[in-house]
């Protein structure tokens, strides 16, 4: 029995270092759909109607099912954000997100966005 409860300690040990080694970051890149972030662009929704701006074709494609991401185009990357509220208002813009990130899901748990 005592051994037992040395393992959970330990396993619980373990879970905590990895929460606490997870460091606040800032990320930045373009607040989009992934929809278009799967292709890295907007370009499937402007070829047809090149009026459409990024911001329009973001929320278009989020009222049709697609969440919101972090687009980094230097990488092209897409991070999902665990939050949908706070990039509303950011549709289609450049960006810096802070907050951290599971490596192993690419999923950002926001902190902040501001305007880049």
């Amino acid at each position: 029995m005592k051994a037992v409860g040395v393992g959970v300690a330990g396993a619980l040990l373990l879970c905590a270092s990895s929460f606490a080694a997870q460091k606040t970051a800032t990320y930045t890149g373009e607040i989009m759909d992934s929809a278009c972030a799967a292709s890295g662009s907007h370009a499937a929704m402007t070829k047809n109607n090149p009026n459409v701006t990024a911001k329009a074709c973001t929320e278009a494609c989020v009222g049709h099912g697609a969440k919101y991401v972090l687009y980094d185009a230097n990488t092209k990357t897409a991070y999902q954000l665990d939050d949908q509220k706070k990039p509303a208002q950011f549709a289609g813009a450049k960006v810096a997100v802070t907050g951290t990130l599971d490596e192993a899901t690419k999923t950002i748990h926001v902190t902040s966005i501001k305007g880049a």
